[in-house]
This record gives C-alpha cells, sequence and structure tokens, in this order.
C-alpha cells in the first residue's frame, strides 16, 4: 500500500484523534482572539466534542484490529473501549471545571484546549503499535497535565505541583526511552508485531527484560504506581479541584490500557518474566496507598492515596495472565470511575465563605446540613470501598477472582488486607458525616456539580450494577482481539 492510499484509509479510522486535534487548534485561536469571554462557549464546545469523539470511537468498534498510519497505531476493541472511558471521564471534570472557574473567576480559555489535546494524548497512548507513538502519546498527555497542575499561577501550592509534576515526570520519561532504547537494541524494531516475533524467538534475553522493567517503572509512574507515587499526593493537593478530579480519572484508564498493550502484545511471550514486576508493583501499591491514606485529614491527599491503592487492584488485574486479567482491569476502571469523579465533584462543592474546604472535619456534621450531599458522600464512599451492593464491590471481586484463577493467591490476600484497611478510612470520614458534631455550613452546591456527583452515584448503584453483563462482554471481546 502507498503512503497516500495508507493515508486515506487511516484517516476515518482517527476522526476521533482528528476532532480532538481540530478542536485544540480552533480553540487556541477563537481564545487569542476572544480571551476570557469566550471561556464559557469552549468549555461548552469541549464537552461536546470529547462526548462526540467517544463515540465515534464506539460507533467505529471494529470486529478486527485495523492498523492505521503505516501500522504505528492500531483501531481495535481495547483502544475504543479506553478511548470511550477516558473521553467520558474527561467530559465530566471539564463539564464541573467550568463551573467551578466560572464561580471562582478564573475564566481562562486555555483550559478546556489543554483538557483536548491532554485527552488526544491519551487516545495516541491506549491505541499506539510501535514505541514512537508510544512516546508521542505519552508526552503529549504529559504536557497538557504540567500546565494544568500549575494552572493557578499566583497559588504557590499549585505552582509547586506542577513544578513537581514536570520534574519528576521527567525522570520517568529519561526512563522510558531508555527501555525502549534496550528494546530497540535487542530485538531490531520499534514496531510491536516484530518485537513479539523477535520476543518469540527468543531474541535479547537479560536485555530485553532490563528494557521492559525500565518502560514498566515509567508506566508505573503515569498511573501513580508505588513505588513511583510520590508525585501524587501533592500534586492532587496543591492543583486545583477540577483538574485533581481529571488526573484521577482519564490518565490512570490511559496508562493501564497502555500497560496492559505493552505487556500482551510485544511482550506476551514474556509473561513469566514481567509477572513478576507487575506482582511486585500490585503489592506495593495496595499496601502503601491503604496505610498511606490512614494518616491524611485532607481529602484530596487522601484520594491521591486511594488511586494509588486502587492502581494496585488494577494491576492485580494485568498480572492475572491473558485469561481474565486484562478484561478484569478494564472492567475495573470502568467500575471504579463514576464514584471517584462524584467524589471529586462533591469536594469541588465544598465552599465556604467562598473558600475550598477540604479537609474531614469540614464534613463533619454534614447530615445535618446538606442530608443529599451526605447521602452522596456515603453512597460513591462505599462503590470506592468495595462495599456490596454498589459496583466497586463487583470490579474488587473481579480482579480478585481473576488473580485467584491464575494461582496468585498471596496477591488475593494481600488485596484483602488493603482494602480492609481501606476500609477503615473511607469510614472514618463517614463517621464525620453522620456523627461528629456539626462543623460551620458549607455553602449550597452549584446545579452542575450537584447533578454531576447524583449521576455519579447513580452509575455505581444501580445502573452499571444492572449493564454488568453487557460491559463485560464488552471487554471481553475487546481483549479477545490480541489472541
Amino acid at each position: 500500500m502507498t503512503p497516500l492510499n495508507d493515508l486515506m484509509h487511516s484517516l476515518p479510522y482517527a476522526r476521533p484523534e482528528l476532532l480532538l486535534a481540530a478542536f485544540a487548534l480552533l480553540g487556541a485561536v477563537i481564545g487569542a482572539w476572544g480571551g476570557q469571554k469566550v471561556f464559557g462557549l469552549l468549555s461548552l464546545l469541549g464537552v461536546g466534542v470529547l462526548v462526540a469523539a467517544g463515540a465515534v470511537a464506539w460507533m467505529q468498534n471494529p470486529s478486527a484490529p485495523a492498523s492505521i498510519f503505516q501500522g504505528a497505531m492500531v483501531v481495535d476493541g481495547v483502544s475504543v473501549f479506553a478511548k470511550v472511558l477516558i473521553s467520558l471521564s474527561a467530559a465530566a471534570a471539564l463539564l464541573v471545571g467550568a463551573d467551578h472557574f466560572s464561580r471562582a473567576g478564573d475564566r481562562r480559555f486555555e483550559y478546556p484546549v489543554l483538557m483536548a489535546l491532554a485527552v488526544l494524548g491519551m487516545f495516541v497512548m491506549v491505541s499506539a503499535q510501535d514505541l514512537i507513538s508510544l512516546y508521542v502519546g505519552v508526552e503529549l498527555q504529559s504536557l497538557a497535565a504540567y500546565v494544568l497542575a500549575a494552572w493557578r499561577r499566583d497559588d504557590a501550592r499549585s505552582s509547586e505541583a506542577g513544578l513537581k509534576y514536570f520534574v519528576l515526570s521527567a525522570i520517568s520519561s529519561g526512563l522510558l526511552l531508555f527501555g525502549a532504547s534496550f528494546v530497540y537494541g535487542f530485538t531490531g524494531s520499534i514496531r510491536f508485531d516484530q518485537i513479539a516475533a523477535a520476543v518469540n524467538e527468543g531474541a535479547g534475553g537479560i536485555g530485553l527484560v532490563f528494557g521492559l522493567v525500565l518502560m514498566l517503572c515509567a508506566l508505573g509512574f503515569k498511573m501513580s504506581a508505588a513505588p513511583f507515587h510520590m508525585w501524587t499526593p501533592d500534586v492532587y493537593e496543591g492543583a486545583p479541584t477540577p483538574v485533581t478530579a481529571f488526573f484521577a480519572a482519564a490518565p490512570k484508564v490511559a496508562a493501564v490500557a497502555l500497560m496492559a498493550r505493552v505487556l500482551y502484545e510485544p511482550f506476551g511471550g514474556m509473561l513469566a518474566q514481567w509477572q513478576q514486576v507487575v506482582m511486585a508493583l500490585a503489592a506495593i501499591s495496595m499496601v502503601w496507598g491503604a496505610f498511606g491514606a490512614l494518616l491524611q485529614t485532607n481529602l484530596k491527599r487522601l484520594m491521591a492515596y486511594s488511586s494509588i491503592t486502587n492502581m494496585g487492584f488494577a494491576l492485580m488485574g494485568l498480572a492475572a495472565g491473558p485469561e481474565q486479567g486484562p478484561a478484569s482491569a478494564l472492567i475495573y476502571l470502568a467500575l471504579y470511575l463514576p464514584a471517584n469523579i462524584g467524589i471529586f465533584a462533591l469536594i469541588i462543592s465544598m465552599q465556604r465563605n467562598g473558600e475550598p474546604a477540604e479537609t474531614i472535619g469540614d464534613l463533619a456534621g454534614l447530615a445535618q446540613k446538606r442530608a443529599w450531599m451526605a447521602a452522596l458522600f456515603t453512597m460513591l464512599l462505599f462503590s470506592i470501598a468495595g462495599i456490596p451492593p454498589f459496583a466497586g464491590f463487583i470490579g474488587k471481586f473481579l480482579v480478585f477472582a481473576a488473580a485467584v484463577d491464575a494461582g496468585l493467591v498471596w496477591l488475593a490476600i494481600v488485596g484483602a488486607v488493603a482494602a480492609v484497611v481501606s476500609a477503615a478510612y473511607y469510614l472514618r470520614i463517614l463517621a464525620s458525616v453522620w456523627f461528629a458534631p456539626p462543623a460551620p455550613a458549607l455553602q449550597k452546591a452549584s446545579s452542575t456539580v450537584a447533578l454531576t456527583a447524583t449521576l455519579a452515584a447513580a452509575l455505581s448503584f444501580p445502573v452499571l450494577v444492572l449493564a454488568l453483563g453487557a460491559l463485560q462482554r464488552w471487554a471481553e471481546t475487546a481483549v479477545r482481539m490480541w489472541n
């Protein structure tokens, strides 16, 4: 196929990415002319574009993988599944963020543009089929994220968050490139299919393993897996809460989907080697996140440690092997995301005299002043904690079952201990909400934030519980395309 024919073949499959790129370019031009006056228009248009990109990706949903751009990217079931989750979670974060920044008087048109660019990078990540497209996707997402983390330039915490994220992420990018150079050197190719062929022929040896481990460490940084989590609590606390909500959702999906693709496509023949690394990352993340959160009083830092724990659960699914592992991890993320976004929407709504209120003590006696908000907190925290019958319980059950079926009983036991410890700090929040003496009343939440949190709670129970069968079939069909 000639380059021109390949381009014409590829463009229809790249419609979601082209839609995001067009919005980012057009938004930058409109924003440069209109300034803060077009913030609301661009934000609403951005939400629509993100939802449309997810819908276009979902409608593509090919029956067989479609290679595009001369094999640099692929459109298959896993990429479609991840793109839908990424676009919907990013749209929710942009919606509540636009409402929050409008009320705070911080109306800058760059916000929706940067969100679109970050999501574009994530779309490239989950469709990557060679080491170059993988790196380009990771860096495009990261560059936009650095700016979003440091959004409040006059706030020392926000500036610190952006600087820490940039410096530490630069190290992880170096690890990724260093590992990729080893992979290229020992296999002679950057293409995933050719790397897989070299692996199956026994190429590389210890040098290839070393390169893969470096790449896994870099991807562990992107998903906040311990011990590469050091940036997470500070960035979550310092970044504006809508940005934190975005960081806690969409990038996690992209990183897990990319790690699954790297493990099971080019390095599927090295399961015995990389499984040990992924199990270690999962165990350390679950334990460190669970016990680290016990010491936190700031809700955003607590949720940072919670995200570390939950990435450990997703990694436990990935470590379980090709039979159930990737599908269980994808389903876990789909069931985890709504509750996570809903909780951050509620944290955004926590305002007192125009100032953010972010500590557990600020929730004291909330049930007596804001009964509906207290009920939403309860449902969403129960889901993340894995309390039945909420969606989070089903997600944990699936990754635990995958680990046990794969013979990783010790890892499942570590996960069970982490889940019990995690329940302690979630219940500590609820004890403050329902039983502590009332703190001064919080301001009433905006209708946008209240609606987002309510929809998130409804998805956690009963919507996703009732739709579990369809979700499982979708994830299993997506992963089956790799075989």
